[in-house]
């Protein structure tokens, strides 16, 4: 990938989500922050919405979400 170097400087917080970004899926910091940019220049598009919904995709594993959810909700009323 032909491209320009840059130095970025982030908090700690930032840097120690990002580590844990890149772990979790498997990438590069440079990826991500490609990844990132690339969600920013489509924000107002369908392509990043279906880019959270591919990566968030499967990660609820507690129980049906559906019945979570209405169990969640029938509190509310109590």
């Amino acid at each position: 990938m032909a491209g320009h170097r840059t130095i970025i400087t982030i908090s700690n917080d930032e840097k120690r989500w990002l580590s844990n970004y890149t772990k979790r899926h498997g990438i590069s910091m440079a990826e991500a922050v490609r990844r990132g940019i690339a969600c920013l220049k489509s924000s107002h598009g369908k392509a990043s919405y279906q880019m959270l919904l591919d990566e968030t995709k499967g990660i609820w594993t507690k129980e049906n979400g559906l019945k979570y959810q209405e169990k969640l909700r029938q509190e509310w009323n109590r």
